[in-house]
């Protein structure tokens, strides 16, 4: 890596787990972490209004394709007003802030409850979204709380 690409993705902020190395040379590779991270972002903006979808995780993945291919991109994925900030709170292990807990873990289970309630006969499909409900819980209670 040459030290101008070194400087550039330590403004981008790659000190972070997710940052990679150095774009790829190659125009098509480039070309594919792009759309891939594109298609991503999409998925991860459903997930922000559908309950069973995790968003963070497709930021993330999004966030290393970008990394990989375009810093521009990582860089407005990283700054996002809506999102920017909460992807750069949890990809840094620091954690979450308890109205982002609360929101997350009340829209979880409204969105369970209203599908079991409405939408849900069979008993094995409505203990399976129990069980989703009560892991992803587990794991918003057990992230740390950020204090701003």
């Amino acid at each position: 890596m040459t030290e101008t690409s070194l400087a550039e993705m330590k403004d981008l902020g790659a000190s972070s787990p997710i940052a990679l190395l150095a774009p790829s040379r190659h125009w098509l590779v480039r070309w594919l972490f792009v759309a891939l991270g594109s298609l991503l972002v999409g998925v991860g903006i459903l997930g922000v209004f559908l309950p069973l979808l995790p968003s963070t995780v497709f930021f993330l993945m999004a966030a290393g394709c970008y990394g990989k291919s375009s810093p521009g991109a990582y860089r407005w994925l990283t700054t996002n007003r809506w999102f920017g900030r909460h992807l750069r709170d949890y990809r840094e292990e620091r954690g979450a802030t308890l109205a982002a807990k609360a929101y997350s873990i009340g829209s979880l289970w409204l969105g369970i409850g209203f599908t079991e309630f409405f939408f849900i006969d069979n008993l094995w499909v409505r203990l399976t979204l129990f069980a989703v409900a009560i892991a992803v819980s587990v794991h918003l209670f057990a992230l740390r709380t950020i204090r701003r």
